[in-house]
């Protein structure tokens, strides 16, 4: 059999490269190696600018020459570290190596000795790890995440006052308002965005122990604590002062943590507008030239909400994943990290591509107020609740002697539908004050909303 030509393994690099491409400058092989030689260069230009380890200031043309460099990190780079490696087997001193070489051809051969010196791999790498997670969740997630809860908010707005049979236990019950159910979702989301915007970012960048052993034989004058806390806060980082080989990964199991629940909400919502679609609350809006059953021509599926599920399901396995193992290392060091870590792309990317289709699926549907109004004169049984209560506060009040407020409207409403004319009749022949009598008789199972457009003004 003929071998196909090479083709990615991950639908995310293939059939939905497009609705995932930004995560690829920072979460993918090339775009961590960019970060690492933007690290080296950091401290590189750190270490010169303070005349440490015998280093002396380079002229402000050749370290804007070097920064350019490395922010302009690209395909030559990527080719050189893929050659390097082939024979370092080591993936972080391919990238030292090329600094090295870097300077070299700046006429900086003589700091070429700095590159990397005090410093363990890990000190490079979990310095880029938390750089490109930072950078993705900022760039990339952050804003499709808020283009979803601001989609959200536009709908429950516009459906604020369009009153919907609510289904507890998926049984007709108190009515409610479109707009209020959305709302509830846009809260939800917006309370999770909070946390994340609130994770701290560690960094460490004390040595192959976290002692700072080598700083201190080097140079044990020097005050290695305070200069690691200025680097690494100069990145944009906070500073993690205790720490092994590794830095300890808890706030990357945070965040995870936290994108998690940010996605099983994301997936309740997919659920919920997908049985709303299901029931005919919402329409939805055929897209030209689309199929949506290859035998039939009459169906509109949910695929949106559909592949949503599915996308947030595989991000949360990894997520979780994730945020269980990387909270564990033997003793001071273990690579169990190092493998873990490299599929941070492939998490967000499914959480990504799954916002993608929510944003697109809300889109594509608009609510049917025609239907959602002939279920609720459909459930007039709904308001059993409301007669129940009114009794019960007449009885309290001295204005009716019904015994047991509760099991009357219960034989009256229980497995049963009834009509308007039905509680008409029963409302009637209460023994309860006249103007409680005259609230019931007016009221309706589209007007049984009490405060729920009220409530969206907490948004």
């Amino acid at each position: 059999m003929t071998s196909l030509p090479p083709q990615p393994i991950s639908p995310l690099d293939g059939r939905y490269r497009k609705a995932v491409e930004g995560l690829g400058d920072t979460l993918s092989e090339a775009g961590l190696n960019k970060a690492r030689v933007h690290v080296e260069v950091e401290w590189l230009a750190y270490l010169t600018s303070h005349s440490l380890l015998g280093g002396t200031p380079m002229g402000d043309d050749q370290l804007a020459s070097l920064r350019e460099w490395a922010q302009n990190f690209g395909q030559a780079e990527i080719d050189e570290l893929a050659e390097t490696e082939k024979t370092t087997q080591h993936d972080v001193k391919a990238v030292e190596y090329l600094v090295r070489a870097r300077l070299e051809s700046q006429g900086l051969g003589h700091l070429a000795e700095l590159t990397h010196v005090c410093c363990t791999s890990e000190d490079i790498n979990n310095l880029s790890y938390a750089l490109t997670v930072k950078q993705a969740v900022a760039d990339v997630w952050r804003p499709k995440f808020v283009a979803v809860i601001d989609e959200l908010e536009r709908q429950a707005q516009g459906y604020r006052d369009l009153a919907m049979m609510s289904r507890t236990h998926g049984q007709p019950a108190t009515p409610t308002t479109l707009g209020k159910e959305i709302a509830v979702f846009v809260h939800r989301l917006r309370r999770q965005l909070r946390q994340i915007d609130q994770v701290e970012y560690l960094g460490k960048f004390s040595g192959a122990t976290g002692t700072f052993a080598a700083h201190l034989a080097a140079d044990p004058s020097a005050d290695w604590e305070t200069i690691s806390r200025e680097f690494v806060e100069g990145l944009g980082l906070t500073w993690n002062p205790l720490t092994t080989q590794i830095e300890s990964h808890d706030w990357q199991a945070e965040l995870y943590s936290r994108m998690a629940h940010a996605n099983r909400i994301l997936h309740n919502l997919a659920t919920d507008v997908w049985s709303y679609i299901s029931i005919g609350y919402f329409r939805q809006t055929p897209v030209a030239g689309a199929t949506g059953s290859s035998t039939m021509p009459h169906k509109v599926n949910p695929i949106r909400f559909e592949n949503a599920e599915a996308n947030l399901e595989l991000s949360n396995a990894l997520l979780d994943s994730l945020a269980e193992t990387l909270v564990t290392s033997r003793w001071q060091r273990d690579l169990t990290d190092s493998s873990a870590q490299r599929n941070i792309g492939v998490a967000f990317g499914h959480s990504v591509l799954a916002l993608d289709n929510i944003l697109k699926g809300l889109g594509q549907i608009d609510a049917a107020p025609e239907v959602l109004a002939a279920d609720l004169d459909s459930n007039w049984e709904v308001l059993g609740e409301a007669i129940q209560t009114v009794i019960r506060a007449e009885v309290t009040a001295g204005r009716s002697t019904i015994s047991d407020p509760y099991a009357a409207l219960k034989e009256l409403t229980r497995g049963r539908r009834i009509g308007q004319a039905e509680l008409v009749e029963f409302v009637e022949g209460l023994e309860i004050g006249d103007e409680a009598k005259q609230r019931l008789l007016a009221l309706t199972p589209a007007g049984y909303v009490g405060s729920a457009a009220k409530l969206l003004s907490y948004l």
